[in-house]
């Protein structure tokens, strides 16, 4: 599985290839993804832009009442590895 980074870049540049303008943002827990959605957008189109996003771990859609409309998609970092990871009540 590529690291994140990789995979968040990737998504950015399939979307990009479809005609979309992405941002890249980093976050402490996960790598963001952002693309201004066009009215003119097909339905051809937005079956493949769901096709990328669907490689995220979590994608949605901001709808603004004065018409705009933000794709975003995030892919979660690694979690660093802690001591003892099976919690408060399994410690020894």
């Amino acid at each position: 599985m590529p690291a994140p980074e990789v995979s968040a870049e990737a998504l950015a540049a399939r979307l990009s290839a479809l005609g979309l303008t992405t941002r890249v943002l980093d976050h402490t827990r996960h790598t963001s993804i952002e693309a201004e959605v066009p009215e003119t957008l097909t339905a051809e189109m937005w079956r493949e832009v769901l096709e990328v996003l669907a490689q995220a771990d979590r994608f949605g859609l901001l709808a603004t009442s004065l018409g705009g409309r933000t794709l975003w998609a995030a892919v979660n970092k690694a979690v660093p590895p802690t001591g003892d990871v099976r919690g408060p009540g399994h410690q020894r």
